[in-house]
């Protein structure tokens, strides 16, 4: 069967408005009028014999077999892209959108304060970041890269580890001459802890302690459960309990001292910082950058506090 050039066309139009969210703002992208765009679509839907998008006055959605189509031809464009990049001789130039979705905890607090740094010397990139508890689904997105805490589960998606950070357990000097402080980690029955959801199991994260080897689990209880790092480092800071956090981003806490660390000598803890992209022979230089940078920052960050 020969091929028909308006697939590829009819698929790189999909792609725009998956990426815009409607078929007037993808018309805008590609310099077509909306109707252009909806024909375009039509054609490629009686193309694969499917319908691939709910349409309803105010929004256009995929349906399921468009996001699974989309999830297919998503990476087919980024390698058509990142060949004609080569082929013009700019596979390593810097430039074009790069769509990110990223922690909300690294991105207020670790990425935010330097992320003009980035942009300045990058001019021909622009950003698009979608701060988010959840992974997602990155392929039928449209994401070039995630940067999230954890440890990564079983995907099609190439994950990169960035940096190891330390998890401090802190309170308010306020909490803690009020209620003492904890010498050994079995102290801390009693005292009012501050949890933290995991958005992954629903259930709060618990509470371990790591010296020379040694792990300790401590049941750790308290009457507030939080999903939000930076309410729950606000929450230590009234007074409220003692919290564990990642050392990352910590410091202006620390550094101020609106927060103390305590058990210090029980912080040898680690927590992951991993980067996902989806799964290519390499990935596009504004992805390669971005990940460096994010990698030295973090880096950085940390440092501060050591």
């Amino acid at each position: 069967m020969s091929f028909d050039a308006r697939l590829l066309t009819g698929v790189g139009v999909l792609a725009a408005v998956v990426d815009a969210g409607s078929f007037v703002l993808a018309a805008e992208a590609l310099g077509l009028t909306p109707s252009g765009v909806s024909r375009a679509v039509a054609r490629l839907e009686a193309r694969v014999g499917v319908r691939l998008f709910d349409r309803n006055p105010r929004a256009v959605s995929l349906t399921e077999e468009g996001r699974r189509f989309h999830a297919q031809v998503a990476p087919l464009l980024a390698g058509l892209e990142e060949a004609a990049a080569e082929a013009a001789g700019a596979a390593a130039t810097v430039r074009g959108r790069l769509k990110i979705n990223i922690d909300p905890w690294f991105a207020r607090w670790v990425l935010a304060p330097r992320l003009r740094d980035f942009m300045d010397a990058h001019p021909d990139l622009t950003i698009d970041l979608t701060v988010r508890d959840s992974l997602g689904d990155l392929v039928s997105e449209g994401f070039d890269v995630a940067v999230r805490f954890g440890f990564p589960e079983s995907s099609s998606l190439i994950a990169r580890k960035l940096f190891d950070t330390r998890v401090l357990t802190c309170a308010a000097p306020a909490y803690l001459a009020q209620r003492g402080a904890p010498e050994i980690p079995a102290d801390l029955v009693g005292h009012d802890c501050i949890l933290f959801r995991d958005s992954v199991t629903g259930r709060p994260f618990p509470w371990e302690f790591h010296r020379a080897g040694e792990v300790i689990e401590v049941k750790a209880a308290g009457r507030l459960v939080l999903n939000d790092a930076a309410l729950m480092l606000a929450a230590a800071e009234a007074g409220q309990g003692i919290v564990q956090s990642f050392a990352l981003g910590l410091s202006p806490w620390l550094d101020q001292g609106r927060l103390v660390q305590v058990l210090p000598d029980w912080a040898e803890e680690r927590f992951p910082l991993y980067a996902y992209h989806p799964s290519r022979r390499q990935p596009p230089a504004r992805v390669r950058v971005f990940l460096d940078f994010v990698q030295r920052i973090a880096a950085g960050a940390e440092t501060d506090i050591l």
